[in-house]
C-alpha cells in the first residue's frame, strides 16, 4: 500500500469515498427538496471542499473564521450561527453570510439592523433531545444554546425568517422524528410564518443501516405542511469513513506489556477518541482493550498484543491495545481507520507534536500533498 511510503504524521483523505458520501447526500436533497450544507465544525478539509461543493448547497459555520473558510473554498451558500457574536467581527460576517442565525433575541435586536439584507433566524430550543452524552446534549437543562420557546410567546418576529434547532448527535432518522415531534409541539405555532427551517446537524445519514428514505419522507412531509424550504446541516456524515491517520512505529518500549510509541497522538490528533471516548479501528489489527483498559477481546495464539501510545509526556497518550498478526518494527507504519472527521478540526500542537499532514487520494489513485505543517505553524501559534 501507498502508506508505507509516506511521510508520517497525515491524515488521507480518499476522494471516492468522500464522494460516494456526497453522492447520498445529493440524493437526500433531489428527492426530498431539504438543502444540505456542510457543517465545517465536524468537516473543514481545504483540500476537498471544491468536491463538497459539487453535491451540497453550502456550508454552514460557527463564527467569522468558518464563514472565511467557507467563503475561501467553496464560495457557495454561507450559514452562520454563533452563541454569540462579537461586535467588532459581525460587519464581516454579515458581510460574508447568506443566512444568520441569532442564539438570543437579545443578539437579534442588537444586530438586525447591520444584517436587515439577509435571512435572519433565530435558534430554538426543544427542550428534548436523544444525544448519547450530557456533553453533546444541546438542549439539556441549564443550556445556553437556543431559546426557549416561553421567551418567544410575546416576541415580535416579523423580520424573523427561520428557524433553526440543533438536538442530534450521531442519531438515526427515527431520532429526528422523535425530535421533531417535540419541536412542533413546541414551536409550531410560529413555523407557518416562516420561509425556512434548518434541522441542524447529528444526522449519520452516511452511516450503513441509517434509515435514508425515511429522513426523505420526514424533510418532505415537514415542508409541505408549514410551507417552509427544510435544510440538513451534516458534518460528519460528510466526512464519516472517508480517510485515516497515518503514523510510524518510533520505539517499541516493555512494562508488563510490548508498547509501541507512535509520531501521533491521541489528545492532540484523535481528541475525540479521549471525549466521546472510542477506540479507532486500526487497519491490519484488532481491538483488545481500550484506552482505560476496558477488554474488547482476548488474544489469539499466532498474535502479538501492543499497547499503542503518543508520542507526548502526557501519561494518558494511549489509542488502546492492538493484536497484530506480526510482531511490530520500528518504522513500521500504524493506520487508523475513519479520522477525518473530528479530528483535523480539533488538532493541537500541544507538547510541540508535529501536525499531521493532509493528503488527498485522488479517484486516479494519486496521493497529493494537500498541506505541509511546519515548525513555524507551531510557532505561530504560541
Amino acid at each position: 500500500m501507498f502508506y508505507e511510503t509516506i511521510q508520517t504524521p497525515a491524515y488521507i483523505l480518499e476522494e471516492d469515498k468522500l464522494r460516494k458520501n456526497c453522492e447520498l447526500l445529493a440524493k437526500v436533497s433531489e428527492e426530498s427538496g431539504a438543502k444540505v450544507l456542510l457543517a465545517l465544525k465536524g468537516f473543514a478539509f481545504s483540500g476537498a471542499m471544491k468536491i463538497v461543493g459539487e453535491y451540497l448547497h453550502g456550508c454552514t459555520c460557527s463564527g467569522l473564521w468558518e464563514a472565511k473558510f467557507a467563503k475561501e473554498f467553496m464560495d457557495k451558500e454561507i450559514h452562520t450561527f454563533s452563541p454569540a457574536f462579537k461586535d467588532e467581527e459581525f460587519d464581516e460576517v454579515a458581510e460574508l453570510s447568506h443566512h444568520i442565525v441569532f442564539n438570543s433575541l437579545h443578539q437579534f435586536h442588537h444586530f438586525k439592523e447591520k444584517a436587515k439584507a439577509k435571512s435572519l433566524g433565530l435558534r430554538c430550543n426543544p427542550e428534548y433531545s436523544l444525544a448519547p452524552k450530557e456533553l453533546y446534549n444541546p438542549c439539556g437543562r441549564y443550556s445556553r444554546l437556543g431559546i426557549l420557546s416561553k421567551n418567544l410567546e410575546n416576541a415580535d418576529l416579523s423580520e424573523v425568517s427561520g428557524l433553526h434547532f440543533h438536538a442530534l448527535c450521531e442519531e438515526s432518522a427515527e431520532a429526528l422524528e422523535a425530535v421533531l415531534k417535540a419541536f412542533e409541539a413546541k414551536f409550531g405555532k410560529w413555523l407557518t410564518q416562516m420561509k425556512w427551517v434548518n434541522f441542524g446537524g447529528g444526522h449519520h445519514i452516511t452511516k450503513k443501516g441509517y434509515d435514508v428514505e425515511k429522513l426523505i419522507a420526514l424533510c418532505k412531509k415537514f415542508s409541505d405542511k408549514f410551507g417552509v424550504q427544510v435544510y440538513l446541516e451534516p458534518g460528519e456524515a460528510v466526512g464519516w469513513q472517508t480517510g485515516v491517520l497515518v503514523a510510524s512505529v518510533i520505539d517499541i518500549v516493555e512494562n508488563e506489556k510490548h508498547i509501541a510509541i507512535l509520531d501521533t497522538s491521541s489528545e492532540a490528533h484523535m481528541p475525540d477518541t479521549i471525549i466521546m471516548p472510542y477506540t479507532s479501528e486500526v487497519l491490519n489489527a484488532r481491538i483488545l482493550s481500550t484506552r482505560e483498559g476496558e477488554q474488547i477481546s482476548s488474544l489469539k495464539e499466532d498474535e502479538m498484543a501492543y499497547l499503542l501510545a503518543g508520542n507526548t509526556c502526557l501519561a494518558g497518550d494511549v489509542m488502546g491495545e492492538y493484536a497484530f498478526k506480526s510482531p511490530l518494527k520500528r518504522g513500521d507504519k500504524i493506520v487508523f481507520l475513519d479520522q477525518i472527521h473530528y479530528s483535523i478540526v480539533k488538532n493541537t500542537t500541544f507538547n510541540g507534536i508535529i501536525l499531521p499532514n493532509l493528503m488527498l487520494y485522488t479517484k486516479e489513485k494519486k496521493l497529493e500533498m494537500i498541506r505541509k505543517f511546519s515548525y513555524e505553524d507551531y510557532a505561530k501559534r504560541n
